[in-house]
């Protein structure tokens, strides 16, 4: 019999390629996601089991579990800010409920949480040992105090002996699947590029960002629930770019004849962002594997497919 694994958030961006990367390492997975910022699109094909739920409420699981992994949350700035309370929810009630889950059927467990955590640091590369630099009651807090409380909690259950418990602190990470219309930089640039559109470069662009493909997040991800390590464990691609340079890279790789525009910056953004990966090397042998211009490759693929396909979504309805 197959080890079974859950998922909450796992019709999300991140969550299926998680759910992917469990399947093809032999589990049955069950996706729970009340679809907020989800989409069932992301799960088809696939041999998962979706559950609509919201995770604040319950986890409604029948059968064994094996591994519980939590990653139910708005994750993109305009998400959690269009949903606050939502996003507070998630990372408060939603991680105890899926540490519950974990704890009645004796099951290893991950907190997915953030960089965020580490607000705009004052220490650069950001090491797990840091313990950030956030403004606690800023519009991004919802984000970031929403991640800090649910470590908080993963780490309590553990101490408590309730759960074998880990925490993964994910960096940027980009790639298919993504919403087209989530506000993140990647999307931003690759689908103003590929109209035509100028790029919106907040500030003066020189803010820097360490981009993750989303298969070598997911590949860390599952890596670290199947170790015995706690964390927190950095995940990321410890090469930084520009927000300027990543503008024009993007244009290049579109072959676009886009213009670059430059808005002012949002509220508390972070000026630097680096993962230290020591631990994430020494515990898991983990390293990122693509490089930012096929990841960008990838992503402008299927945000192409995704605006080819629109037109004929929305004939059928």
């Amino acid at each position: 019999m197959s080890p079974r694994a859950v998922v909450t958030g796992g019709a999300g961006f991140l969550g299926s390629w998680v759910a992917d990367e469990l399947s093809g390492r032999g589990f049955d997975v069950v996706c729970v996601d009340n679809l907020l910022t989800g989409r069932r699109a992301n799960l088809d094909g696939s041999p998962h089991a979706l559950v609509v739920a919201d995770v604040t409420q319950h986890v409604p699981v029948d059968g064994p579990v094996d591994l519980v992994l939590h990653l139910a949350s708005p994750a993109s700035p305009p998400a959690y800010l269009a949903k606050p309370l939502e996003t507070l929810r998630v990372g408060s009630a939603g991680t105890e409920n899926a540490l519950e889950l974990a704890r009645r059927h004796g099951a290893r467990f991950l907190l997915a949480s953030t960089s965020e955590v580490y607000g705009d640091p004052e220490i650069h590369p950001q090491p797990e040992t840091y313990w950030g630099n956030v403004n606690p009651i800023g519009p991004r807090s919802v984000y970031d105090e929403a991640k800090r409380y649910a470590e908080a909690l993963t780490a309590s259950y553990r101490r408590e002996g309730l759960v074998d418990a880990a925490i993964v602190r994910l960096f940027n990470t980009y790639g298919p699947r993504m919403r087209t219309d989530d506000g993140r930089v990647v999307t931003n640039f690759l689908t103003q590029a590929d109209r035509g559109a100028p790029l919106t470069v907040q500030g003066d662009g020189r803010q820097t960002r360490s981009l993750c493909f989303v298969e070598d997040t997911a590949r860390g991800i599952v890596d670290l629930a199947l170790s015995d390590a706690p964390g927190p464990v950095n995940l990321g691609r410890d090469a930084e770019v520009t927000v300027l340079d990543l503008a024009r890279t993007v244009i290049e790789l579109c072959g676009s004849e886009s213009e670059i525009e430059f808005v002012p910056r949002a509220v508390d953004d972070p000026q630097v962002r680096c993962p230290d990966l020591g631990l994430a090397r020494e515990l898991l042998g983990w390293e990122p594997r693509v490089c930012l211009e096929d990841g960008l490759r990838r992503t402008l693929a299927w945000i192409r497919e995704e605006t080819a396909a629109a037109p004929t979504a929305a004939a059928g309805r």
